[in-house]
């Protein structure tokens, strides 16, 4: 892969450039001292992989991020001092298009860097997106456990899904924000981020919207005007009709957690309606989950193009044939009120 690098630590350049040019399987396409001359650097020379500090000089890399994802949109990576301490920075990145976000490497011994490991575990993570086909997920796969001693529920609640890659964060606060904390339908997410910043999203979008928003834990029963969000690299998956789990299978999903085997878990388990919606990504997780809750007669929908920071895994659904609406981001809070309101109507 081509790498370009921005940052205006001379000590951070030098470091990431080894950890690039060590494997020998990358080269540095270019160095940008701030986000102003990063955004002109892609305009000219569109590189394989970004890797952007957050705090700069003329233009931060949300900024940047933001008018490169809008300009010549290519993947990012956020590479920054202290990503724990600026992880609502990060999360600003995430939704204007950033992949993900890992500690800049530091020299720690004579030719050794520490961080190394985890940069170049990144770098490897969207090789594999950008350059293979995503692995396709099936629900047979998903080697989940029927729990047996629950009843049965006569009028199960809609249940809605989303899914949320690059651009995600901002895409699903602004759902959620647009939903009331007496919101009838339990709430399930899958966004694309890294394990260390999972409770840090919770409370983040907690502050978005009256809801509730929690990780979803092993066993975790499911309850109206809650948002369970996946924690763990392994796959959420209904476990049941009304609790959720983890699975590590199917092991070879380039996406972890992956939003596909989500969603063909709950085509499988799920007795009530669904309500399916694929947010802004790149690649295509997520789309042919959405076309098989489409099959089984479920409601989906889509972010539309204008709205999304990465339209991929939006155009990916669309192309299939697995959207019923496309929608703008601005909309679909409002058309999930519709759609579950109609539902609870119909049981009365």
């Amino acid at each position: 892969m081509r790498i370009g690098i921005v940052n205006d630590l001379p000590m951070a350049v030098e470091a990431m450039r080894r950890v690039v040019l060590q494997t020998h399987e990358h080269d540095v396409a270019w160095v940008a001292r701030d986000g102003a001359q990063a955004v002109e650097l892609c305009l000219r020379d569109k590189p394989d992989l970004l890797l952007m500090d957050l705090v700069m000089p003329v233009m931060d890399g949300v900024e940047a991020t933001r008018r490169i994802m809008a300009g010549s949109p290519c993947p990012i990576v956020i590479v920054t001092a202290d990503v724990n301490g600026n992880s609502s920075k990060v999360f600003e990145a995430m939704g204007a298009g950033a992949l993900d976000a890992v500690n800049t490497p530091v020299l720690e011994n004579p030719g050794a860097f520490k961080g190394t490991a985890a940069l170049l575990a990144k770098i490897d993570t969207i090789r594999r997106l950008t350059m293979e086909p995503a692995f396709a997920t099936t629900d047979r796969a998903c080697g989940t456990t029927v729990h047996t001693d629950e009843a049965q529920l006569e009028h199960p609640p809609t249940l809605v899904a989303l899914g949320a890659s690059a651009g995600g964060p901002t895409a699903l606060a602004q759902v959620l924000a647009g939903l009331p904390a007496d919101f009838p339908a339990p709430i399930v997410a899958v966004q694309h981020v890294d394990l260390q910043f999972a409770q840090g999203l919770v409370n983040w979008l907690d502050y978005q919207t009256p809801l509730k928003v929690r990780l979803a834990s092993e066993g975790e029963l499911l309850r109206p005007g809650t948002v369970f969000l996946a924690g763990t690299e392994n796959h959420l998956v209904l476990t049941s009709q009304t609790r959720l789990g983890y699975t590590a299978h199917p092991e070879q999903c380039v996406y972890r957690p992956s939003i596909d085997v989500l969603f063909n878990s709950l085509a499988r388990r799920w007795e009530g309606d669904v309500i399916g919606v694929l947010l802004s990504g790149m690649g295509r997780d997520g789309a042919e989950g959405l076309l098989n809750l489409r099959r089984q007669g479920h409601v989906t929908l889509t972010q539309n193009k204008l709205s999304s920071a990465v339209f991929g895994m939006p155009k990916a659904a669309i192309d299939l044939g697995a959207a019923q609406e496309v929608l703008p981001l601005s909309k679909i809070a409002a058309r999930l009120m519709t759609l579950t309101s109609q539902h609870r109507t119909a049981h009365v």
